[in-house]
């Protein structure tokens, strides 16, 4: 019984996996909705097995490196695959040739850049508690609002490759970010979480899938006013 319990933080991680190749492969064939709901997914699981793990008192070497392979397809690979779809669907004739013929391929930043984040996430130390740089996830979930809003309402290519350059440094970057674990419920030790988890609430209600994007930019102010106070 030990042994198969053992194993649940691993299964729910393989569920995060499973759910970031079906993102993935939606997102190839330009279903972005669907892709987006496998990539939320995908966020789910990420957060239970760790719940998982530390209920069942289930850590391992092996789930840690599992996590993180599966971390890069859900949250790297398949936003990439995403933005690359979106953009794409950007491209009209009035654009440059060498635009319309190489512009798509930036989006693939997104993957390596969070193959980076993640490798770095892995041997530093100072990341426990907290996070330096942008997490994974986030990122994910902020190209989910990127283009399932701007398919709706239209976007800049330009402004999209400005994006893509600024938030594939900010997952290596040196912004100390809060975590979203609570120790305790008390909102003198979690207000800025109380904020950040309102704010996303208000702009998922107003915006939809767009609203992801707007809850991500307030987790990025949060953290930067936090690292000041």
């Amino acid at each position: 019984m030990k042994n198969f319990i053992s194993h649940i933080p691993n299964a729910i991680t393989c569920l995060n996996l499973l759910s970031g190749c079906f993102a993935a492969l939606f997102a190839f064939k330009a279903e972005f909705e669907i892709s987006a709901i496998f990539i939320c997914s995908a966020a789910i699981f990420d957060f239970m097995d760790g719940f998982a793990a530390r209920l069942l008192n289930a850590y391992s070497p092996m789930g840690k490196e599992l996590d993180s392979l599966a971390d890069l397809i859900s949250f790297g690979l398949a936003p990439g695959i995403l933005i690359f779809s979106f953009s794409q669907q950007l491209i009209t004739p009035e654009y440059p040739a060498f635009i319309q013929n190489y512009f798509p391929y930036l989006a693939f930043l997104v993957p390596v850049f969070s193959g980076l984040r993640l490798a770095k996430f892995n041997i530093d130390t100072r990341q426990t508690t907290s996070f330096i740089g942008l997490p994974v996830p986030a990122n994910a979930l902020f190209w989910i609002g990127v283009c399932l809003w701007g398919i709706e309402n239209g976007f800049n290519l330009y402004v999209l490759g400005v994006l893509i350059l600024i938030f594939s440094y900010l997952l290596v970057s040196e912004l100390p970010m809060f975590s979203l674990k609570f120790k305790d419920y008390s909102l003198q030790n979690n207000y800025i979480r109380y904020i950040l988890l309102l704010g996303a609430i208000v702009f998922i209600v107003l915006f939809g899938f767009g609203g992801f994007s707007a809850a991500i930019i307030l987790y990025i102010i949060l953290s930067v006013i936090n690292m000041k106070l």
